[in-house]
C-alpha cells in the first residue's frame, strides 16, 4: 500500500480527532463546569425571580485586606440581599455546617473539598464592609447543581438546583428601603473590579498565593514580607496565621485562608 495514502488518511483523522479531544477536555474542565453551574442558576433567577424585586448581580470580585475575593451571584431586594455561591458536582455530597470540609463521592472515589459555607462566609463579609447595611440583611446561599445527592442533614442555605429561589422567597420581611436597596447597588458597580479575564486571572494569582506559604506576601499597612506563624497561646492556639516580619514595630496579621 501507497505510504502517502497511509499518510494522507492519518492526517484526515488527526484533523478531527486533535479538536474533539481538546473540546472534552474543555468540557471536563472545572472552569466549563463553573461556567456551565452560574449559567443554570442565572436562568433560574431569570424565569423565578422577578427582576423588579430581585436585583441580580453577577460575577462580582472585591478587593480585600489580603487580596480579592470572587462572589458568583448577588441579589438585592427589600428583603434581604442574598450571596450565592455554587457548587457544579456530581455524585454523593456528605458534610456538616460546621466541618471545615466536605467530601464528595463518586465512582467510589472520596474527594474532599472545603466547606462551601465558610468559603461563601468571606463573600459575606467582604460585602459587609462595602455596604451600608444591616449584617443581618445580608444572607450566605450554596446552591449545588449538577447530578449531586446530599447524604447530610444541610442547613435551609444549602440548597440542590432551583432550589435556591425557594430560600430566598422565604423572607417576607421587609428590611430595606427602596432607598437603601439603590445605594446596596450602586455601590457594588462601583466598588466591584471589571468582569474581565484579566481580573479572574489576578484573582486566581491571589488564590494560589495565599495557600503558597513561600509565595512572597506583602504586609498591607508597613510593605514588609509576611511570615507564616503559629499562636502559642490563648483560644487560637496551635492555628497558622500570616505575621509582618516587621513585628513589634508593625503587628499586621492576616488570617490564613
Amino acid at each position: 500500500m501507497d505510504s502517502s495514502l497511509i499518510i494522507n488518511e492519518a492526517t484526515r483523522v488527526l484533523w478531527w480527532l486533535i479538536p474533539l479531544l481538546i473540546l472534552i477536555g474543555v468540557f471536563k474542565s472545572p472552569w466549563f463546569k463553573g461556567i456551565v453551574g452560574e449559567t443554570l442558576v442565572k436562568m433560574v433567577a431569570k424565569f423565578r425571580l422577578s427582576a423588579e424585586t430581585y436585583h441580580r448581580v453577577h460575577n462580582v470580585t472585591l478587593l480585600t485586606p489580603d487580596g480579592t475575593t470572587q462572589i458568583d451571584h448577588i441579589f438585592v431586594s427589600r428583603f434581604g440581599i442574598f450571596v450565592v455561591e455554587t457548587k457544579n458536582m456530581k455524585g454523593w455530597i456528605f458534610g456538616g455546617e460546621k466541618q471545615a470540609q466536605w467530601t464528595q463521592k463518586l465512582y467510589r472515589k472520596s474527594f474532599k473539598f472545603q466547606n462551601p459555607l465558610r468559603q461563601n462566609y468571606k463573600h459575606v463579609k467582604a460585602l459587609e464592609a462595602a455596604l451600608d447595611v444591616p449584617s443581618d440583611a445580608i444572607h450566605s446561599v450554596v446552591v449545588f447543581t449538577g447530578n449531586s445527592t446530599f447524604k447530610s442533614k444541610m442547613p435551609a442555605n444549602v440548597t440542590v438546583g432551583g432550589g435556591y429561589v425557594n430560600y430566598i422567597k422565604s423572607f417576607r420581611e421587609v428590611v430595606l428601603s427602596e432607598a437603601q436597596v439603590q445605594d446596596a447597588l450602586k455601590k457594588i458597580q462601583t466598588g466591584r473590579l471589571s468582569p474581565s479575564r484579566e481580573t479572574h486571572r489576578q484573582h486566581v494569582v491571589q488564590l494560589k498565593a495565599r495557600s503558597d506559604p513561600s509565595a512572597d506576601r506583602k504586609c498591607p499597612k508597613c510593605g514588609s514580607s509576611m511570615v507564616l506563624r503559629t499562636a502559642k497561646r490563648g483560644t487560637s492556639a496551635g492555628k497558622k496565621f500570616w505575621g509582618c516580619s516587621a513585628y513589634p514595630q508593625c503587628r499586621m496579621m492576616q488570617n490564613v485562608i
